[in-house]
């Protein structure tokens, strides 16, 4: 009856394009999240509540459900339960052993720089202020502070002086998910442009989307679009560094690689086995775009191109204040400001509520350069606004 049965853990918005495309080839989705009425569980044939990070309610759910393959959106889950599952022949996509190494950052890194010899910034680890204050002088200022463990950019800042550190320190802890209070604190690149490579693994091999730029604010992605101009010897180092990383992490799907450019010069900074939350692009810019592309790969699927639509942009749609009454306005006059050349999509995600700076929807546009589609996703995602009720 069904192609595969998937239990998604973790039913954010990417969640909800990757069960979109599931369900549009004939599987059967199990949507799993901390919280009801979460995005793909809208989209899903079922779901179950209940934190990821409880090794006995994940369990219990694979054991209920008995999915094919067990697809982690989200970075804090109970990695040991997963390996765990893993062991007895349950199938992760991409592996356990990329899940467990990416939940952390301290993880990711030490594999990338010190297993796997990729190019990285200089970066020491704390678990206390004053070691915050010993890395940040090892590694030199102004630098970077991030917890090990968070989602989306958050708890991240940059330290210029040490009286900064210490505020920085907290800002990370505060931030952070689980419950170990360990930041990395890192050299500052002064980049060109970050860049997120999307890198399909594959059971015959390895395929490279083109390349996707983008801005941030706080640590958290606001703006994508694709391609990033950058140098051909710098994308030639990406692409070989993201092969090594993937085909050494193992399993098949799609992985954000995320790069530093500083001219010739691709500098890795971070890695997600899943679908990207820059990759949204992808959902005007190409075909298949990422989440069919993760889906592909991780059932076998042929995958005979790329296709690669134009230069293409995406902004997010944040709230303003906490809520769980509001309503979306200027839907209309959005989707108006396409014309031939140059669409506009929007994706609302349907959360229930609202937080503070919460993305809430993207828009997405195509133009005949970069420039011009971002011009639009920006004017498109400022006329969408949400109207509170309370």
């Amino acid at each position: 009856m069904y192609l595969a049965t998937l239990m998604l853990l973790g039913s954010g918005e990417l969640g909800r394009e990757f069960a979109i495309a599931a369900k549009r080839l004939g599987c059967r989705v199990i949507a799993c999240d901390r919280y009801p009425q979460a995005p793909a569980m809208q989209c899903a044939d079922t779901f179950e509540v209940f934190s990821m990070l409880d090794g006995a309610a994940l369990r219990a759910a694979v054991e209920k459900h008995r999915p094919d393959v067990i697809v982690p959106e989200i970075e804090a889950i109970n990695t040991a339960t997963l390996a765990e599952l893993e062991g007895e022949g349950w199938r992760v996509a991409p592996s356990a052993k990329a899940v467990q190494l990416t939940m952390n950052r301290d993880g990711i890194r030490e594999f990338a720089a010190r297993e796997l010899g990729l190019v990285t910034s200089r970066y020491r680890f704390a678990e206390s202020r004053d070691d915050a204050l010993a890395a940040a002088d090892e590694v030199g200022l102004p630098c970077v502070i991030k917890p090990v463990m968070s989602s989306s950019g958050k708890g991240q800042s940059t330290a210029r002086s040490a009286e900064e550190v210490g505020a920085a320190w907290d800002y990370a802890v505060a931030k952070m998910r689980g419950d170990r209070p360990r930041v990395i604190v890192e050299e500052y690149i002064a980049f060109d442009s970050e860049i997120t490579l999307l890198t399909v693994s594959t059971q015959t091999g390895v395929l490279f989307c083109e390349p996707v730029g983008h801005r941030q604010e706080a640590g958290d992605y606001r703006e994508s679009w694709q391609p990033a101009a950058i140098p051909p010897a710098a994308l030639d180092s990406a692409q070989d560094q993201a092969r090594k990383v993937v085909q050494a992490l193992g399993g098949t799907g799609i992985f954000g690689v995320e790069f530093f450019i500083r001219g010739d010069q691709a500098i890795f900074s971070e890695l997600s086995p899943r679908p990207h939350d820059t990759g949204m692009v992808t959902l005007i810019s190409q075909t298949p775009n990422e989440f069919e592309l993760h889906l592909r790969a991780i059932l076998g699927l042929p995958i005979s191109a790329i296709e690669f639509a134009g230069p293409s942009a995406s902004a997010v749609i944040l709230a303003g204040k906490d809520s769980d009454r509001f309503r979306f306005e200027g839907v209309v006059e959005a989707l108006a400001l396409g014309s031939p050349g140059r669409p506009v999509d929007l994706r609302v995600f349907a959360k229930p509520n609202t937080l503070r700076n919460r993305r809430m929807g993207v828009a997405l546009a195509r133009g005949p350069s970069i420039e011009v589609a971002r011009e639009i996703a920006i004017a498109a995602a400022a006329t969408v606004e949400i109207q509170y009720e309370d």
